[in-house]
């Protein structure tokens, strides 16, 4: 059955990642290797129709094949690696108003069980999911057909999910003042104010909790602590200015918020493995050889 998602992604992605007429739905095909590729995930499922991802947050890591899902609940940045092409997967943005719509219609004996809080979770996709997932897909081969079938066949994909194994998650995840929720609002808040000298005083305010819970949730949620995860995206940004932009390391470290350039050349390079200039060296080489992707470094946004 995956093999007719397969074939409906196939038919409408052009290149590597597209968006699509379809509201929250985005595409992805991939035909060949590339290098493993940072980019920022939000809120979302992924669902694999062929092929296999590698996926790296933190001190996290998760692959996810054919036939499986992934469930993302933060906003956060990723290393992606293809292990398996040909690869093809669709996209569903979460919309929080759409979950509570379905979550409304059903019957529940009593609050969600509160699982462990996760930024991302994995499991097998059924096969009514697999085809409520391929006729929205679908729907790309009628176009007239999107506005009045894309938000019931939506609907129906968000209550399998809900009753699948990705439920209780989901569930916890839509929660006003769960911990999963609070974890999701301070990584938001992280995202927005990256720039921005940060105490962990400062984030655990804005998710209503102590320092201490905020950093056991936060680091069981994406592996690393808020702080870590506050300079991963400082670093991974100045990396995709430095590629894409015509500005030196000094002006990529100001423009995300560095006041030290020795400090930041220090940890770029930790991360990295090169000096910033030599990095970005190497990565346009890359690409001027024809080995890499063009999505490669793009920080705009979920490109999975």
């Amino acid at each position: 059955m995956v093999d007719r998602l397969a074939r409906a992604v196939e038919r409408h992605c052009e290149g590597l990642w597209s968006e699509t007429a379809v509201p929250r739905l985005s595409l992805v095909a991939l035909d060949e290797f590339i290098e493993p590729t940072e980019m920022m995930y939000e809120p979302m499922v992924c669902f694999i129709a062929e092929g296999s991802k590698r996926t790296a947050v933190g001190d996290r890591c998760w692959v996810t094949p054919r036939g499986e899902m992934a469930l993302i609940t933060l906003d956060m940045p990723v290393t992606a690696a293809f292990e398996k092409v040909p690869y093809r997967a669709a996209v569903m943005r979460l919309d929080s108003r759409a979950l509570a719509a379905v979550q409304m219609e059903l019957e529940e004996t009593g609050p969600p069980s509160p699982p462990d809080v996760s930024a991302a979770v994995t499991a097998s996709m059924a096969p009514e999911l697999v085809d409520a997932v391929t006729r929205w897909v679908q729907l790309l081969d009628a176009p007239a057909d999107i506005r009045p079938l894309a938000s019931g066949i939506e609907s129906e994909i968000l209550y399998r999910l809900l009753r699948g194994p990705l439920g209780p998650v989901l569930s916890h995840w839509s929660m006003a003042d769960s911990a999963a929720s609070r974890i999701r609002t301070a990584a938001r808040w992280i995202c927005d104010h990256y720039t921005e000298s940060l105490s962990i005083g400062e984030i655990a305010a804005v998710a209503g909790m102590s320092p201490a819970t905020l950093h056991r949730h936060f680091k069981a949620a994406t592996g690393m602590s808020p702080l870590r995860f506050h300079k991963r995206l400082r670093l991974q940004e100045a990396r995709r200015r430095l590629f894409t932009g015509d500005m030196t390391a000094a002006q990529a470290a100001q423009a995300v918020g560095y006041v030290s350039a020795t400090q930041f050349n220090r940890e770029y390079r930790s991360a990295y493995g090169l000096p910033p200039g030599q990095d970005a060296a190497r990565l346009r080489a890359r690409l001027a050889d024809g080995g890499e992707s063009q999505v490669l470094l793009d920080g705009s946004g979920a490109k999975p």
